[in-house]
């Protein structure tokens, strides 16, 4: 048997494919953001271990006072 021609169910059914795009839209973003902040953790990190070393570098070159401040004395 099949389905009468329903004008509200055509519609209902568009919107149902309409919604799925959306949804599929919004998991593509959800993914694309979950890979950016990933990639902001890690350049994060990398400034981290860029600051510790160039703090190193000062502390070997006597250019920080006790505070940890680099000193203008140049």
């Amino acid at each position: 048997m099949a389905e009468p021609d329903n004008l509200t169910l055509r519609y209902l059914r568009r919107i149902d494919e309409k919604l799925d795009l959306v949804i599929d839209r919004v998991n593509e973003q959800t993914r694309r953001i979950g890979t950016l902040e990933v990639s902001v953790a890690n350049i994060s990190s990398r400034v981290d271990r860029i600051e510790a070393r160039l703090d190193r570098v000062y502390r070997r070159l006597d250019l920080l006072d006790e505070a940890g401040l680099v000193t203008s004395d140049a």
